[in-house]
């Protein structure tokens, strides 16, 4: 594990090749023992620009800012929605910010609605942060899975 040498020194080599740097052995942590699990390379956002108007859904596994207008249904892990944007269709995604108008349900882990945001429709969401100045009419529901069931809580039948 620790050698009597230290990293700075030098020392030559019978072949004169140059040594690699001694590698730091691999700690064991929670993310490390976790291979299905690994983090994503965090990549920049695709980016439809404010002159750009798209008819038709959107999906993606990565992330997307929209500043133009989409009239279709949007799904990714990350959306922005720019203060200059219209969505009219459904929005979801793991981390949803809405700076713009929405006119249709959001699904999302993590809504957050800005002081520029207008959404007509309504939100299901794990967490949601509205902020003030934000225009919305709609409903607010808060479920544990708001990606994976479409909205709709499958109830059991009341027990008396």
């Amino acid at each position: 594990m620790f050698s009597k040498t230290r990293v700075t020194e030098t020392r030559p080599t019978p072949d004169a090749a140059p040594q690699a740097a001694p590698v730091a052995p691999e700690r064991s942590t929670p993310e490390a023992q976790a291979p299905a699990a690994a983090p994503r390379a965090r990549v920049a956002p695709s980016v439809l620009s404010a002159d750009l108007t798209v008819t038709g859904n959107i999906k993606t596994q990565g992330d997307i800012q929209i500043e133009g207008t989409v009239e279709g249904d949007i799904r990714a892990h990350q959306l922005t929605i720019g203060e200059t944007a219209t969505i009219k269709g459904e929005i979801v995604g793991d981390d949803v910010i809405v700076n713009g108008r929405v006119i249709g349900r959001v699904r999302g882990l993590k809504v957050r609605l800005t002081a520029t945001a207008r959404v007509e429709g309504d939100i299901i969401h794990k967490t949601i942060a509205i902020e003030s100045g934000a225009h919305f009419e709609g409903s607010v529901q808060r479920q544990e899975d708001p990606l994976n069931n479409g909205g709709t809580k499958k109830l059991a039948p009341p027990t008396e």
